[in-house]
Order: C-alpha cells, then sequence, then structure tokens
C-alpha cells in the first residue's frame, strides 16, 4: 500500500495549512465588528455638514469592500500556489518512486 494514500497531508503541509482556531476566527470578527461600528458612529455623530458625513460613510464603505477583495485575492493567490505546489510534489514523487537506477537502459 502507498504510503501517501495513508497519509495525504505531511506534517509540514499541516504546519503550513491550518486552519484558524475558532477563538481566533471571533477574535477577527469581534474586531472588525468594533471597529466598523466605531468608525460609524464617529461618522454620524461628527460635527459637519450631511455631505462630508456622507463621503465619509461612503469612503469607509469603499475602503472595507477593497480590503475584503484584497483579503481574497491574496487567499486566492496562495491557495493556487499550494495547489501547484502539491500537484509538482506528487509529479516528483511519482518520478522518483518509477525511477530505478540499477535498470538496464
Amino acid at each position: 500500500m502507498d504510503h501517501a494514500q495513508n497519509h495525504p497531508m505531511s506534517s509540514d503541509d499541516r504546519a503550513t495549512s491550518s486552519p484558524t482556531t475558532a477563538a481566533f476566527h471571533l477574535q477577527a470578527v469581534l474586531s472588525f465588528g468594533i471597529a466598523l461600528a466605531a468608525v460609524v458612529v464617529g461618522v454620524l455623530y461628527l460635527p459637519a455638514d450631511p455631505w462630508v458625513r456622507a463621503f465619509l460613510a461612503v469612503s469607509v464603505l469603499y475602503v472595507t469592500t477593497s480590503a475584503f477583495t484584497l483579503a481574497k485575492t491574496v487567499r486566492d493567490k496562495q491557495e493556487r500556489n499550494t495547489v501547484l505546489s502539491r500537484v509538482d510534489q506528487a509529479r516528483l514523487e511519482r518520478l522518483l518512486a518509477e525511477h530505478d537506477p540499477f535498470r538496464p537502459t
């Protein structure tokens, strides 16, 4: 039986692609929610004309959506590189498994 079939991920793979813990996820969500709420409250109570507050609100919305888009793009690129790396590693392992240095050519 092939060793790779028993253990699809090596310890190195698990170390680099470990999922986040529930506590870290909760902390990230709460941190984002609190920060966004603080900015919204600050913009609402800002002693400025309504058009200035509207401009700041739209700016915050734009920055927030841009941050999500950037995070998704970075994650997608990292996942793509991980998949390509695994494909290359599987090809190399197959070549090494098929290679017999003592076989006559």
